[in-house]
């Protein structure tokens, strides 16, 4: 009964280090073994592996591809023209020991920051060689290899290598973005003016040719009317020459009625003239004065 009361905690003491001594390394991952913070072993390869409990630790790194978005920055390509340039890695950590060694107890996020100083420098060696255009293309294939190899060698110190560099977005300053629109807008007045100035300059003209048109149909009409008038007249006073050569009694009493219409209107029309004037001679006798 004593040995069985010693001989369990014995076994599970022998338990727990015999457990805390095993452990399994994931096909996603690396492994480093430390002792007393000092790498005394890589495990690379999935499966179990061993340790000693309670002086070695295991500190795990993702063998995987990782992704990094580096934060927007500002950078002056060769033509002084500003530009806001928003780009991301992708990398994979390949020697472990040697990233230990570079980022310390800090892990990925230590390497992210370092991997975001390499890439931020090498955009700016890159882009500012090459003008803004060439940045803002949408063929820039060759940029973002320049970028990554001008990255590649500064990674591989971190034991750390830079698979891809992609831009996802180039833009201008906010400050000179709204400059830009002020210009565009400044330009886009300045043709309507001159889009409203040829337009009026245009309805002058047809306005002038419109007024012109009118004057010379006027003038036309007016020259016809005249025209027609005088021959109107001209047949009207053939006519009353006729008709004065054929009976100029009659033609006489004719004129001396429409003499009278004109003069007598019954609105206590007022004349002053003599009572013996050929003017009321049909008014006394129906035969004219001799």
């Amino acid at each position: 009964m004593r040995k069985t009361t010693y001989l369990l905690p014995v076994l599970v003491i022998a338990a727990v280090v015999a457990l805390s001594s095993v452990f399994i390394v994931d096909e996603r991952e690396k492994a480093l073994v430390l002792q007393f913070g000092r790498v005394v072993d890589v495990k690379e390869d999935p499966g179990l592996s061993f340790k000693i409990p309670l002086i070695q630790e295991v500190v795990r790194y993702d063998d995987r591809i990782l992704s990094r978005d580096v934060d927007p920055i500002e950078v002056t390509p060769s033509d002084d023209r500003r530009l806001v340039v928003d780009a991301f890695a992708r990398y994979r950590i390949i020697d472990v020991r040697q990233f230990r060694q570079a980022v310390g107890p800090g892990g990925i996020p230590a390497a992210d920051a370092k991997v975001d100083g390499i890439l931020r420098d090498s955009l700016r060696e890159v882009l500012g060689q090459v003008s803004s255009n060439d940045i803002l293309s949408s063929d820039r294939a060759a940029l973002m290899l320049r970028i990554r190899n001008g990255a590649y060698d500064s990674a591989l110190g971190l034991g750390v290598e830079i698979i891809d560099v992609r831009l996802k977005r180039t833009d201008l300053p906010r400050e000179n973005l709204d400059a830009t629109f002020a210009r565009m807008r400044a330009e886009r007045e300045r043709e309507a003016t001159d889009e409203r100035a040829r337009g009026e300059e245009a309805a002058q003209r047809v306005r002038a040719q419109a007024e012109r048109t009118v004057v010379e149909l006027v003038s036309d009409a007016q020259r016809q009317s005249e025209i027609i008038r005088g021959e109107a007249d001209a047949l009207s006073n053939a006519i009353f020459a006729e008709a004065f050569g054929e009976d100029p009694e009659f033609f006489e009493f004719y004129r001396s009625l429409r003499a009278y219409r004109g003069a007598l209107r019954g609105e206590n029309s007022t004349m002053v003239m003599s009572p013996d004037s050929e003017f009321f001679n049909y008014l006394k006798s129906d035969k004219p004065a001799q």
